[in-house]
């Protein structure tokens, strides 16, 4: 009877591949966490490769310039909001859930506000997402247009089009975060305030029958 053989083997070029994703993958580790301490500012080729401990052109190879890296910062940011919508429960009410997941848009904005403002509030200058990072965020916001079909197929929303709603909700909430980072609130919680008003107000323009304040 043969035994199975504990060991196992990658080739040469499978090893070279993982070493080369898990330098990628630290390398963008190194970035999110300086633009987390430090800044915006400090996200640049030459402080990365510092916090690495490695050359500059390690970071060129892979990214291409410093725009390539924020690139896959900012699908990191994605990823991030698109599980923050994730963790929010699925009900019988599609209407509730829509709230529910703008309140998450607003959590995401108070505990990641180093990615939020890079993402939506132009914190890297200059840098401009690509196409793949603007899929990206479709992507993370699908969750709330599929929560705006489902609460228009309920009746608890008028019909028109999912992606005008969306669309609309989110230029709204982000005038109230962007306002509160420019420092045009007094304190967070009115900040929060203003953000749930107009949430309640903006949904009220889109709904079929009185939304509870």
């Amino acid at each position: 009877m043969m035994s199975n053989h504990p060991h196992t083997y990658k080739t040469y070029s499978e090893v070279k591949l993982q070493q080369q994703q898990v330098l990628r993958k630290n390398v963008i580790d190194a970035a999110c966490l300086l633009l987390l301490e430090e800044g915006p500012e400090s996200v640049t080729v030459r402080r990365v490769a510092q916090k690495l401990n490695c050359s500059t052109k390690i970071i060129y190879s892979m990214f291409g310039n410093k725009d390539g890296l924020a690139n896959e910062m900012y699908l990191d940011g994605c990823r991030l909001l698109a599980e923050t919508f994730q963790q929010v429960p699925v009900t019988a009410k599609a209407l509730h859930d829509l709230e529910s997941l703008c309140s998450a848009y607003w959590q995401f904005s108070q505990l990641h506000s180093s990615y939020y403002k890079m993402m939506f509030g132009g914190a890297l200058s200059d840098f401009k997402p690509d196409e793949k990072s603007l899929e990206g965020t479709t992507t993370a916001l699908i969750r709330i247009q599929q929560t705006v079909v489902r609460a228009m197929e309920q009746d608890e929303l008028e019909k028109n089009d999912p992606l005008l709603v969306v669309q609309t909700l989110w230029a709204t909430l982000h005038g109230v975060i962007h306002l509160q980072f420019a420092g045009h609130f007094s304190q967070p919680s009115v900040a929060q305030d203003v953000y749930r008003f107009t949430l309640t107000k903006m949904l009220a323009a889109f709904t079929t029958v009185p939304v509870q304040e």
